[in-house]
């Protein structure tokens, strides 16, 4: 059970920093980028949440009893 619910976070985070990696690429996000420097703020949380369910499902698979 443990094993899928941490397949079920990797695949999840793997598809929020493909998420994010689409809107750092968008036309607006590039804009702010070209100003600031920096990516967006948005950007930076979904890729934060993104690498935090990856983490978690990595963990989730490799501490299940077999």
């Amino acid at each position: 059970m443990k094993k899928g619910v941490g397949v079920i976070c990797l695949v999840g985070g793997v598809l929020v920093l493909v998420w994010g990696h689409g809107i750092t690429q968008s036309i607006g996000s590039r804009m702010v980028q070209t100003f600031t420097g920096s990516p967006p703020e948005r950007a930076i949380h979904i890729y934060a949440a993104g690498t935090a369910l990856v983490l978690a499902g990595l963990f989730c698979i490799f501490t299940a009893k077999k």
